[in-house]
């Protein structure tokens, strides 16, 4: 019989998206989060209308779409000379073409805006203090007060439920580092664009620049090689490692270089990415989210990937039998999260080109009609969760 009780463990995006699409099949849901409370994590992000699709059926996107921002474009510019390469259409077109819309927002609008919901939602119960030192049966049941049909690790790259499914998938420091920072708009870079997304590109590395409506300023992440501080989301750039991205960007246009120079405080993410494993292990326990897949960022897909995921896996679990709908998530949600891999990979190959393969690169950006760069993401974007059953 199809499950009718689910454990989610972490109530981060994958944690508390994925307890909502349960609950939207009329599964309850109870999730466990060693934090004593949910506080504001990382900077901002992109919601691809694959990933806002969801948000809406959850009833999430109302309260979103308060505070987040709509870019009519994403535009590809040189990091040499800022001049725009290339632009893929979103505002409008977004919405007409892949049926929902394309935005950028905090990372904390999003979690909070989940948070809500889940609170109001009778088939959902928040446990907050409360750490998983193993995934078994016994102290999952005298925490929640019942034995779960399932469990679900959405407990991130350092998933503790991860290590409870045999043959799970192995993290590693991928050798690059996302650098993080802010500026207001009021008398910030002249060249930033107020509207839309832009990634600037140049040899070995790429600077990410979107407007925050919440913070009336603008969100920075630059990628470059880096060394890892070890298992923490964030950490703070000290001056050596400041120096490092420094000469990462010797050579890209002068504005670039000041504006990283004269950031006003620099934190930075290492990158880790998981390895081939299963995402179950024939019981009982699951993986989403980073726990199962942690990737690159190239494709600007982690948030989206979770929330896709949680959506599938919860549309499976009410249709199928346990191991029926377990064995159906792993073959659907591994072929696609190894598809938006190869596509960030592609897109790392193409950022980051030097010499004539950069020249080149600009030649046929140049030469490609926004829409023609759009109809290569209907297959990512326009994917619809939940219909895959």
């Amino acid at each position: 019989m199809p499950v009718t009780s689910a454990v989610v463990v972490g109530a981060g995006i994958a944690g508390l998206s994925t307890a909502l699409s349960l609950a939207h099949h009329g599964i309850h849901a109870d999730i466990l989060e060693q934090a004593p409370q949910l506080g504001e994590v990382g900077a901002g992000l992109q919601l691809s209308p694959n990933a806002s699709r969801v948000l809406q059926a959850l009833g999430v996107l109302q309260d979103i779409e308060a505070h987040w921002r709509r870019p009519d474009y994403i535009n590809l510019a040189s990091g040499l000379s800022l001049k725009t390469l290339a632009a893929v259409p979103a505002g409008s077109f977004a919405e007409n073409r892949w049926g929902a819309p394309y935005g950028v927002l905090h990372r904390s609008t999003l979690q909070q805006s989940l948070l809500s919901v889940v609170l109001k939602n009778p088939l959902i119960r928040l446990h907050l203090g409360t750490r998983i030192e193993d995934a078994g049966r016994k102290q999952l049941a005298e925490l929640v007060g019942h034995s779960p049909d399932v469990v679900i690790g959405a407990d991130g790259v350092w998933s503790r439920t991860r290590i409870m499914i045999p043959g799970a998938p192995e993290v590693s420091f991928s050798g690059n580092v996302a650098w993080r920072f802010t500026l207001p708009a009021k008398g910030g870079p002249g060249f930033l664009d107020p509207a839309n997304v832009t990634a600037y590109l140049g040899p070995n590395c790429h600077l990410v620049a979107y407007p925050l409506r919440e913070i009336s300023g603008y969100n920075i992440v630059a990628i470059s090689a880096g060394v890892s501080p070890g298992e923490t989301w964030s950490a703070t750039g000290t001056e050596a490692q400041k120096a490092l991205l420094a000469r990462a960007f010797a050579g890209w246009h002068p504005s670039l270089q000041s504006m990283i120079a004269s950031a006003p405080a620099l934190n930075y993410w290492p990158l880790f990415q998981a390895g081939p494993g299963q995402w179950h292990g024939g019981g009982d326990t699951v993986l989403v989210g980073d726990a199962a897949h942690a990737m690159m960022p190239f494709s600007a897909q982690g948030a989206a990937m979770a929330i896709e995921d949680g959506f599938d896996l919860a549309a499976l679990l009410a249709h199928h039998p346990l191991q029926t709908a377990l064995d159906r998530y792993q073959s659907l949600r591994q072929a696609r999260a190894a598809r938006v891999r190869q596509r960030g990979a592609f897109n790392k190959f193409v950022y980051h080109a030097r010499g004539p393969i950069r020249m080149g690169r600009d030649l046929v950006l140049a030469l490609r009609p926004p829409q023609s760069l759009a109809s290569d993401l209907d297959w990512l974007y326009g994917y619809r969760a939940g219909e895959q059953v």
